[in-house]
């Protein structure tokens, strides 16, 4: 027999009576009435707020730009654009309900051409949107200036393209293994200095071939960047590069500091060219050992930030 079935039978009784109760109440109905209107209002404020991030999005995007061969510049990087996560930034208001612009959530597309996709061309700066700077140091010589060099660098927490001769790495492994260790990128000038454009076909691919090997033997790691001696090339050089994993750089401001100027002299002369994209060409002279730390602050105080070539020609848009 089951215990307790008068109580069982009593607590089934209660229950609707009290439901009708609670029902009937007018105090406990009108509050029923508030919680579902408040419920109502949120999810319409939270549907409205998702519309109008909608809406506004298109103001905020920017199409990616295809890396291309210019007329004049010849190779350009391509560069990202910009679109909002719609749901991201929904989420980072939802709290709030209300449109907060600061609260958007970016993210970068990237182009459909890339550097890769192209053919062979020489490079001389980035992207003409981009506001960063790549300085790049060509070295065959100047050993007692480069530790002030590096020293300088390192105080900026800035970071160079060092494109380095195969002699003279082959010479100076402690150098290139400095250079690297520092954070730097290292490049491929040549094996022994020659004009480029000179030589034939296959003189031109055992320059490049040497000096990739002596610098992989002495870091670790083939250069995927080559810097012709004195600027001299032909489409022969470039396209041996390209076929070698090479991209080919020039440079788009030249400090001329293989002629000694005085630092002031080179300050000036490399500010008044800034722009975006800039590659800067710079040996270890005592000219530049002396402007460096000045040109430095003045670049980054212009609003440029400073990277290697690597990063220069990265497709990734800085974000403010």
């Amino acid at each position: 027999m089951k215990k307790f079935p008068i109580m069982r039978i009593v607590l089934l009784l209660l229950i609707p009576i009290i439901a009708f109760f609670i029902v009937q109440n007018p105090f406990t109905t009108k509050y029923v009435k508030k919680l579902r209107s408040d419920v109502i209002d949120v999810s319409a404020s939270k549907d409205s707020l998702y519309s109008e991030i909608e809406k506004k999005a298109s103001e905020y995007e920017i199409p990616p730009q295809d890396a291309k061969i210019d007329k004049v510049w010849k190779k350009i990087p391509g560069y990202n654009g910009i679109a909002v996560n719609i749901n991201a930034s929904f989420e980072n208001m939802r709290d709030d309900g209300v449109f907060v612009e600061e609260e958007l959530v970016f993210e970068q597309i990237k182009p459909k051409v890339h550097l890769k996709d192209l053919p062979a061309s020489p490079i001389f700066k980035g992207h003409p949107e981009k506001p960063m700077i790549a300085i790049t140091f060509n070295v065959a010589w100047g050993n007692e200036y480069l530790s002030s060099i590096l020293a300088t660098l390192k105080k900026h927490s800035v970071y160079a393209t060092f494109f380095i001769e195969g002699r003279w790495a082959k010479e100076n492994p402690n150098f290139v293994r400095m250079i690297y260790e520092g954070g730097h990128e290292i490049g491929n000038h040549s094996y022994s200095h020659p004009d480029m454009k000179q030589l034939s076909a296959e003189k031109i691919k055992k320059q490049l071939h040497d000096t990739n090997e002596i610098i992989k033997a002495t870091i670790g790691k083939t250069p995927t960047l080559f810097a012709p001696p004195s600027g001299s090339y032909n489409d022969q050089v470039v396209k041996i590069a390209h076929d070698m994993n090479m991209e080919t750089i020039m440079w788009s401001i030249d400090t001329i500091d293989w002629k000694d100027p005085p630092p002031q002299t080179l300050i000036q002369r490399v500010t008044k060219q800034l722009h975006n994209g800039a590659i800067i060409l710079a040996h270890p002279t005592e000219s530049t050992s002396k402007a460096l730390d000045t040109l430095l602050t003045k670049i980054k105080d212009e609003g440029y930030r400073l990277g290697t070539i690597s990063n220069l020609l990265d497709e990734k848009r800085i974000m403010n």
